[in-house]
């Protein structure tokens, strides 16, 4: 019994740590922000890194996540032969949750992991303490390129997500269940609103911040080398996946 006291207390002083740490390295990013320093070349460098190379990734995942959520809802609806309610489960479902709550995920996965490795191995190999040795602050040269090009870039990653789902939609109900697009789009528009759309926005707006937060608190926290560097890569995935869902809960709840 003491040693699972001390367990669960060792994983809570652990996890206090790492929110504490994220904690404090967000309120730098902030207050950089109030005074913004952006380094031009590095910017546009992490926006087409961030933004365009992940575009075939997300365009496939939207694609068959589209795909997908019509074959749930297909069951049901030949079940019951209401295929007039097709485009507003699909739409509803992928506009506010499915969308941004994948996406969000494979952003992680590809751009936060890299983005840790990437400023984790800058850590181990001093070429932050270099740039602080030149008077130059890696939050404004590294962080705030990283963030800004992560918030934005996953903002506009789910609008073309969303219309490749509808693709993959339109495409799927059309030959896997009969439906006909004229159909499924007429449901769509008519009981998908803006406020869906804008929902599943804001959601990804904010998965963007946390990820690139996430990813570059724990890339400039890498201790230990080498290994701390693939520590810090694990971390932050796991971190980031965790934060996307408990804050799409509570936007959940406030969106609703």
């Amino acid at each position: 019994m003491i040693g699972l006291v001390q367990r669960v207390g060792a994983w809570f002083f652990a996890v206090a740590e790492v929110v504490g740490g994220l904690t404090l390295f967000t309120g730098q990013v902030a207050r950089a922000a109030l005074r913004p320093r952006l380094d031009g070349v590095e910017t546009w460098r992490n926006l087409y890194r961030v933004g365009v190379k992940s575009l075939p990734i997300v365009a496939i995942t939207a694609l068959f996540a589209g795909a997908i959520t019509v074959l749930q809802v297909g069951s049901y609806v030949v079940k019951l032969r209401a295929y007039e309610v097709v485009g507003w489960g699909f739409g509803f479902s992928v506009f506010r949750e499915i969308g941004p709550l994948l996406i969000g995920l494979m952003f992680s996965g590809r751009v936060g992991a890299n983005n840790t490795a990437e400023l984790g191995t800058m850590t181990v190999t001093e070429q932050v303490d270099a740039l602080r040795a030149l008077a130059i602050d890696p939050i404004d040269y590294l962080v705030m390129p990283r963030v800004l090009a992560m918030l934005v870039m996953m903002a506009l990653l789910t609008v073309i997500g969303d219309v490749f789902a509808i693709l993959g939609g339109v495409v799927t109900a059309w030959g896997l269940i009969g439906v006909d697009p004229y159909v499924f789009w007429n449901s769509f528009s008519e009981y998908v609103g803006l406020a869906d759309f804008l929902n599943g926005l804001a959601k990804s707006t904010v998965f963007g911040l946390l990820i690139g937060l996430v990813s570059c608190g724990f890339g400039l926290g890498v201790r230990g080398g080498a290994p701390g560097v693939g520590r810090a890569v694990n971390a932050s995935v796991v971190a980031s996946a965790v934060g996307i869902f408990v804050v799409d809960y509570f936007m959940t709840y406030l969106l609703q």
